[in-house]
């Protein structure tokens, strides 16, 4: 089946087999049966189909709401009056084979939107689909017995969905509205040969042991606590030394390059996120109180304090380029339901920064921005690509400030050579952008930091600096993080590294193992010694056997481990076991002191 065509593809537009088979195909472009990224989409939204199809043979009473294709496999939301868990997808797998072994032919027919509501009058969840979507053509799939309102475009027979896995079920409000209905959601995939989905199934294996949720568990760096309620994540004493080295390592690599630290307030009048647009365009995902009769927003981004900082005084064309960064907490409202980890929260610290600089300096500072990123990214061993995200349908500002702004970010990639992709309509609300989306051991994307360049809020709060003709003229602002989020940043590094943290930001970096009591004392001078040198040093003491105790530390995926007994007492030296390289040797306190300080200026921001 690997050259049969499954697809076809006009301009932007995929298109099933049946709908071209009324034209010339010659004008189309093929889609072979195969692992490509059209051929996948099409593969997966048929899956889901067929997973459907299995779901109410199973449970005759269930009906569906949608059951897109995502990143990296397929969803599909349905009520159903059984609750249905992880312990089920074997038999709903089962029954999708069955369905696979048929050979069922899957066929398209076309209806307008009157005529769909009609024809599922009696499925409330269907009408809920239809209300969504615009008036005109409206196309509805069939296999055998089952038929789903959906665009497609689907594979011309079951027989090529053989190839899949279901993942997890979870559970997801109708629409992602946590005040309507909770719907059941179960993710899969699918592939066109056994051999990828075998590979993906090792990838999802190897992922469940470097989730950062069980890590951060056993490594004791974060918790969450359902009193303290969801997505609002707790660094216990681990975490936070962690994310201290982080923010020290990133505040002196922020002043060498000329940016100041500013600090802006958590809570602002709400009259300021409505000159900004934030209160329109964004206010959906903001938290809102009021004081004295005055409605004030938790801010979900640093730019406006920053603003404020620039209006602190005037400015001359001289300043400029001006940089100001803060390590600034952000609150935003997420969905109960997309909710995971640190990957998605409620409260997180962003590595924000923002440049105001003059219209002629956008290129130079994008160019220092993006050499910032790739020094950043090779310290922590990310491979990572860039994207441009285009002025969204709901923006503000004049066209011609995001012509010219999308120019000016396109000009800066092209000028040294980077290559980018497009992602049409990705742009903030106030401006275009480029994404930093990181690759991790698994080969898995990440979107993380961002540069947006902004004319708009510029001209919104009638921001100037004083020009060499002695004039007022208007400064652009780009909008800057690298890490995006400390904490969805700590999350992907913990799962890249397999909980094996780079030294430099390790929370514990060297673990000290008397042997016995008696050595206790030089323990404690030893400790006292390395944390002068910046070193995050722990005594593990405890009243248990010397084995036990280096398996605890191992068990912390501690980089060092320095075992002292009376032959160290008397030489001045340690028994080191370097977990990174895997060996075991002695060094006097001198060397050892060395070798650590090479360890921690591996890496220069």
């Amino acid at each position: 089946m690997q050259n049969e065509v499954i697809a076809y593809r006009d301009g932007e537009t995929l298109l099933d087999t049946q709908t071209v088979a009324s034209q010339d195909s010659q004008d189309f472009q093929k889609i072979l049966f195969d692992n490509s990224d059209d051929a996948l989409e099409v593969i997966r939204h048929s899956t889901a189909h067929m997973m459907a199809q299995a779901i109410k043979e199973l449970y005759p009473d269930v009906q569906f709401f949608v059951g897109p294709v995502i990143e990296d496999g397929f969803y599909y939301d349905f009520r159903v009056g059984e609750k249905i868990s992880d312990s089920d997808l074997k038999t709903i797998e089962k029954k999708m084979q069955e369905i696979a072994k048929r050979k069922l032919p899957i066929t398209k027919t076309t209806t307008t939107k009157e005529g769909a509501v009609e024809f599922f009058k009696d499925d409330d969840l269907k009408q809920e689909v239809l209300l969504r979507i615009p008036d005109g053509e409206v196309s509805i799939y069939k296999q055998g017995d089952f038929e789903d309102l959906c665009r497609g475009p689907h594979v011309p027979n079951t027989r090529y969905l053989r190839f899949f896995k279901l993942t997890r079920v979870a559970g997801a409000y109708l629409g992602g509205d946590e005040k309507i209905e909770m719907l059941t959601r179960i993710y899969g995939t699918a592939f066109a040969d056994k051999q990828s989905l075998r590979d993906y199934a090792t990838m999802i294996e190897e992922a469940k042991k470097r989730d950062h949720r069980k890590l951060g568990k056993e490594l004791k760096l974060f918790t969450f606590d359902e009193e303290v309620g969801a997505g609002l994540p707790i660094w216990l004493p681990n975490g936070a030394r962690m994310r201290s080295r982080l923010e020290h390592l990133l505040f002196k690599a922020h002043r060498v390059r000329g940016y100041q630290p500013v600090r802006g307030p958590e809570i602002l009048k709400s009259d300021a996120w409505k000159v900004s647009g934030h209160y329109d365009n964004y206010g959906e995902n903001m938290y809102f109180t009021v004081i004295d009769d005055v409605e004030y927003g938790i801010k979900p981004m640093n730019c406006l304090g920053h603003i404020k900082v620039y209006q602190s005084e005037v400015r001359s064309y001289r300043d400029l380029p001006l940089k100001f960064f803060e390590y600034g907490v952000v609150h935003r409202h997420e969905m109960s339901g997309v909710i995971h980890g640190l990957f998605r929260v409620r409260e997180f610290t962003q590595d924000d920064a923002h440049i105001f600089c003059t219209p002629e300096q956008i290129k130079e500072n994008v160019l220092e921005i993006l050499d910032f990123v790739d020094t950043l990214m090779k310290a922590f061993g990310f491979e990572y690509e860039m994207e441009v995200s285009t002025k969204p349908e709901k923006a503000i500002g004049d066209d011609k400030y995001w012509e010219v702004a999308t120019k000016g970010l396109m000009e800066a990639l092209d000028g040294n050579g980077i290559e980018y992709g497009i992602d049409e309509g990705g742009g903030a609300f106030y401006g275009p952008k480029i994404d930093i989306k990181i690759t991790d051991a698994l080969k898995r994307k990440w979107q993380c930091g961002t540069i947006q360049v902004d004319f708009n809020l510029p001209e919104r709060f009638d921001l100037a600096f004083v020009d060499a003709n002695n004039e007022h003229t208007r400064p652009v602002m780009l909008h800057r993080a690298i890490l995006g989020s400390f904490e969805r940043f700590i999350g992907i590094l913990i799962e890249h590294t397999a909980g094996e943290l780079p030294f430099f930001v390790a929370p514990t970096q060297a673990i000290i193992v008397p042997i016995s009591e008696t050595h206790h004392e030089y323990a404690q001078k030893l400790f006292e010694t390395l944390l002068d040198e910046g070193i995050d040093t722990e005594i593990s003491a405890k009243n248990e056997s010397l084995n036990k105790r280096i398996r605890n530390a191992e068990k912390m995926k501690v980089p060092m481990i320095l075992v002292v007994g009376d032959e160290e007492v008397k030489n001045n030296s340690v028994a080191l076991r370097d977990r990174r390289e895997r060996k075991q040797y002695n060094l006097s306190i001198e060397e050892l002191k060395t070798k650590m300080k090479e360890k921690l200026n591996e890496v220069r921001f």
